[in-house]
């Protein structure tokens, strides 16, 4: 695996919108201190790449400069929901094809071929579900924190995220809930 500093390579791509740049930066860093301290927590169960969380959880997003969504700075020609595609193909070419897989498999709590086709989704048509554990994790820290102006510093609360995850069916809140019992320490029964 090549050296990397995740900082410097989001600066690479991100050099022509500060904007953009601060944003990403400002989400990524707290998707990778929650990261983190549920690999710490969990580590003495399980064998976990506490680096790895750390390099690609800052990089899980790097595909944003790509796509088309002014709010966040971001006026590329891409939609949205592709940025963790253009995500792992950037990532690919720098010689980082693990960190690229936690892009592409990072959308929502993942997602199936089948739901890529069912939704006409602009994706390539195969599975894209987190397999690791290290991409689940940063899967399930993602989900706690937007990009939008509003909220942007707030840590949602669980039962917000199973909220808005059981708007794309049943399925997605229950995966939630086996993660939220698996990466929460203590009580995980907090609503």
């Amino acid at each position: 695996m090549p050296n990397i500093r995740p900082a410097d390579l989001i600066r690479k791509y991100y050099a022509k919108s500060p904007k953009a740049h601060s944003i990403l930066l400002d989400h990524s860093r707290l998707v990778t201190r929650k990261a983190i301290i549920i690999a710490r927590d969990i580590r003495l169960s399980a064998a976990i790449d506490v680096d790895f969380i750390a390099e690609a959880a800052m990089l899980h997003d790097i595909g944003m400069i790509y796509t088309h969504l002014p709010e966040l700075f971001c006026y590329g020609d891409l939609p949205y929901l592709a940025h963790g595609i253009k995500g792992a193909e950037i990532l690919k070419a720098e010689g980082l094809p693990r960190h690229a897989r936690v892009c592409e498999r990072h959308i929502g709590i993942g997602l199936t071929a089948a739901e890529i086709i069912a939704q006409a989704l602009p994706l390539p048509r195969r599975n894209m579900l987190p397999e690791t554990l290290e991409e689940k994790i940063i899967c399930f820290a993602d989900l706690f924190f937007s990009k939008n102006s509003r909220d942007r510093q707030r840590e949602k609360r669980p039962a917000e995220v199973r909220a808005g995850l059981l708007h794309y069916g049943p399925e997605k809140g229950q995966i939630f809930d086996v993660w939220l019992r698996l990466f929460t320490p203590g009580d995980k029964t907090e609503p």
